[in-house]
């Protein structure tokens, strides 16, 4: 090798650890800005101890997918709820901490698969897993083939610019000519609709909603002041109202407004799982523990105060 080549050699290498050593230094700022916890290791992860009576509630000779496991499909789907972790291999987040509760208070190992969400349905029934921990909401379609023990609310947020002079968000009048963000084709859209034809009824303004198929159009309209607010699941916009302290809630909405719409603890139907699931689940409540493990993640405000087997679901629309 000439001394040139040579000179290029180390001149483009010093170029390559540069680059590297400057994508390292961006990386660790990144993780060092995240508002929670997104490490493998979850030093601050809520645990608890067995619960004699939800164990007396499985079933005797129940068959678990893998014995002495709780085996639990979660969608990684975003933080705060579930994600992969900084080792992009570890699931972590509020669904991944309430896996684990549950799998504690039952005495059993947790077995945390992830999978994509849309695939959940055919896996469970499958008996793949044993339960489905993954925000799914209860519809009274779904229930037909399966069973739910709820555990948190189902909410959308409304969120502002941190500098908005918009301060409360609770009912349709509230929302009177505002501009707002949201999802094409979503129950979020579907509500809004309803509560812009209330507003004109009742002589006030409509909403006005701009549709958006992805979250980065709508915050960049709502940060750009082309809209008031964002609309969209409460737990996602809890993450980044965290991460980016450019925006704020102002308002929550049940995610089956007029109704309520519980995200639940799906399993099998007739599995006989779900009582035990139901048992655990408020013996964390009553505990404390449940609450705690949604406050690491900022979500104390969807917790339930009472967990309940195969409640009333979201019609069929």
């Amino acid at each position: 090798m000439t001394e040139t080549k040579m000179l290029r050699v180390r001149a483009l290498s010093a170029l390559l650890l540069g680059s590297l050593a400057a994508f390292g230094l961006a990386q660790n700022s990144a993780l060092a800005q995240a508002p929670f916890d997104l490490g493998p290791e979850q030093p601050g992860k809520v645990r608890t101890e067995k619960q004699p009576e939800a164990i007396a509630a499985i079933p005797k000779g129940f068959k678990f997918a893998a014995p002495g496991v709780l085996t639990v499909a979660v969608s990684p789907g975003g933080p705060p709820l579930a994600t992969y972790a900084t080792d992009a291999k570890t699931v972590v987040g509020a669904d991944a901490d309430f896996a684990q509760l549950i799998a504690d208070s039952l005495g059993l190992r947790l077995d945390l698969q992830p999978i994509a969400w849309a695939d959940w349905p055919l896996g469970l029934a499958s008996g793949k897993y044993d339960a489905v921990i993954s925000n799914v909401g209860v519809t009274e379609q779904r229930k037909e083939k399966f069973d739910f023990s709820t555990y948190r609310k189902g909410l959308h947020g409304f969120f502002v610019r941190a500098d908005s002079k918009v301060t409360a968000i609770s009912e349709p009048k509230d929302a009177a000519g505002l501009k707002v963000s949201v999802g094409g084709g979503t129950n979020q859209e579907r509500i809004l609709v309803e509560w812009s034809k209330q507003n004109v009824a009742a002589g006030l303004k409509p909403i006005e909603l701009q549709l958006f198929d992805d979250e980065a159009g709508r915050l960049v309209a709502l940060r750009s002041g082309r809209v008031d607010v964002i609309v969209q699941p409460h737990a996602q916009l809890v993450f980044i109202a965290a991460r980016d302290k450019d925006i704020r809630r102002v308002g929550t909405l049940s995610a089956g407004w007029p109704l309520k719409s519980d995200v639940a603890i799906t399993t099998r139907k007739g599995s006989g799982l779900v009582d035990a699931l139901t048992i655990a689940t408020n013996g964390l409540i009553a505990n404390g523990k449940f609450r705690a493990s949604l406050a690491r993640w900022g979500l104390e405000e969807e917790a339930l105060d009472r967990s309940e087997t195969n409640p009333p679901g979201l019609p069929k629309y």
